[in-house]
């Protein structure tokens, strides 16, 4: 089991490196190429202001390049709407690309180089000297043609043997060479008889419906799937074998996808491109026509990725992680929730469909404000599953080009750092810590908001495991000491019941836990991190 784990992680890890690589290649050169149209359009411009005669022919001109801008601003946020509205016909257009033939390898050695050991040594010439004419053999020529040959000889042994010595030194390293290139080779080709022989035993555990094995599988497929800029693309899933149903909990995008803007437009009397705003109604029906364009794709894309129609029913649980507006804690609503048989739904023309309306056609559970974060309860309750079955949690697809840091594999100063700079963007000064003692950091910190500001007391545990009521009341401690006004526990885990109940009636501590922490790194960093804590935290209500 815990190969085959070894096994998925590894696959899945390079496939998302693989894809990640891939579209942002692919958005890169699409990017330049526009970049460079542009700067072509811009440069023609400014060359025919230069080549105006007169000043008004100038201003006239100034004026089209502004507009040129306008125009272009616009183009980009027509086609990103373009983008969010053909979420779904782009997935029915694309087929799955992950399958157990192509998560093997093949075996392709590098030829073999010799390193120019290959190529024999050119062997010493014989070249004798010049013998003594007639007159020269007479007058002692002879004699010291003799010496001459003599000493040409010895010098032409003693290369012949050199070069002897050189031709055995270039076929002893040309052996070596070829011995490790063969070691390699084998090396290699064994690799990849080990990795295939796992991926036969990956597909075996799969067809033989497998929960473990089947969830892993489609947790690839949902990481392939290609989706815009911007969009989390986080996935866990349960198969359920008796009912022979996949259950999918889904991260959606957040509300912030879609643009603000409507439009742009030049206003030459201030010489300012302008803003158009998008109607608030139209903001949130497109929020929500493009989280329904996500359920059914995600639907869809388990229906028509399985070789061995496993999957009988396929539920979709779309989650959102946000703020509330309303206590500006982090919240995570379920905003759609639907399950479909493979029968139905393999029957709709999806390229055709009215996303929201075909939902209600599958009695999807939807939020009826899911820009509002109204939520609503789900068809199947993902977290009540996992008492019953493993889950999978999948990768994000587009985060950096690495994957996603985890917090647990930093060290005591990388975490301290990272912490400093997550409460610098939310606004703290004057940052000053202290070494300590666990494994973790103590900090003090200054909010100068002048209504709601102050001296505040930070302490981070980078824990795999609960963190105890007693270091809560540690930090009590430490804020009577230093006159602190707030008092923060940051832990990579979680803190206990009874932690959180005397953080209560202290009533001037705040715990941030894990999932939160996850969420600040996202909102104020911009950082996709991950905790890798060896059992989900407790969930409390």
């Amino acid at each position: 089991m815990a190969k085959r784990r070894g096994v998925w992680t590894e696959l899945q890890r390079e496939r998302a490196r693989k894809q990640r690589l891939a579209q942002q290649a692919y958005r890169a050169s699409v990017q330049a190429a526009k970049k460079a149209e542009r700067e072509r359009e811009q440069a023609q411009r400014a060359a025919a202001r230069r080549a105006a005669q007169n000043e008004r022919e100038r201003k006239r001109l100034y004026i089209e390049d502004r507009k040129a801008e306008a125009a272009d601003q616009a183009a980009d946020l027509r086609e990103r709407i373009e983008e969010l509205d053909s979420v779904l016909t782009a997935g029915v257009r694309r087929r799955p690309d992950a399958s157990f033939t192509s998560l093997k390898r093949t075996h392709q050695p590098a030829p073999f180089d010799s390193g120019g050991f290959d190529r024999p040594i050119p062997p010493p010439q014989w070249i004798p000297p010049q013998p003594p004419g007639v007159i020269g053999g007479l007058l002692g020529g002879r004699a010291r043609y003799e010496r001459e040959e003599a000493a040409a000889r010895q010098t032409y042994e003693r290369q012949r043997a050199q070069h002897a010595a050189a031709e055995a030194d270039r076929l002893r390293r040309l052996e070596e060479r070829r011995r490790a290139y063969d070691q390699r080779v084998a090396t290699e080709s064994e690799a990849v008889r080990r990795h295939n022989a796992e991926i036969d035993e990956f597909e075996r555990d799969f067809r033989a419906g497998d929960s473990d094995a089947v969830a892993r599988f489609f947790t690839l497929i949902l990481d392939s799937s290609p989706y815009p800029e911007g969009f989390p693309h986080r996935t866990r899933a349960i198969y359920r074998p008796e009912p022979r149903e996949l259950v999918v909990e889904y991260e959606l995008p957040p509300q912030s996808v879609i643009p603000a803007e409507r439009d742009y437009k030049y206003v030459q009397s201030r010489d300012e491109i302008d803003k158009l705003a998008r109607p608030v109604k139209e903001i949130k029906d497109r929020y929500a026509r493009l989280i329904a364009q996500i359920a059914l794709r995600t639907l869809h894309e388990v229906f028509a990725g399985d070789p061995a129609k496993i999957v009988k029913v396929a539920s979709f649980n779309g989650h959102v992680s946000t703020t509330d507006p309303a206590t500006g804690q982090p919240v995570r609503p379920c905003l759609i929730s639907v399950s479909a048989e493979k029968d139905l739904f393999s029957a709709f023309r999806l390229a055709d469909v009215e996303p929201v309306a075909c939902l209600k056609k599958l009695n999807a559970l939807v939020s009826q404000h899911p820009y509002d974060l109204e939520p609503v309860r789900p068809v199947v309750d993902f977290e009540a599953l996992l008492s019953q079955y493993k889950f999978v949690e999948g990768m994000d697809a587009v985060a950096g080009l690495d994957a996603r840091r985890d917090l647990l594999e930093m060290t005591p100063t990388e975490f301290e750092h990272l912490v400093r700079q997550l409460f610098e963007a939310m606004g703290m000064k004057s940052w000053a810590t202290q070494a300590s003692k666990d494994d973790g950091v103590d900090a003090v910190a200054v909010n100068e908001d002048p209504v709601f500001g102050g001296l505040c007391v930070i302490q981070a545990k980078r824990y795999r495991s609960a963190v105890g009521v007693e270091p809560v009341r540690a930090l009590a401690g430490v804020m009577e000491d230093k006159h602190a006004t707030k008092g923060i526990m940051v832990t990579t885990s979680w803190v206990t019941k009874d932690g959180h109940a005397f953080a209560a009636r202290h009533g001037r501590i705040q715990i941030m836990e894990c999932e939160e922490i996850k969420y600040l790194c996202k909102e104020h960093l911009d950082l996709d991190v991950l905790i890798s804590l060896p059992k989900p935290p407790p969930k409390r209500r």
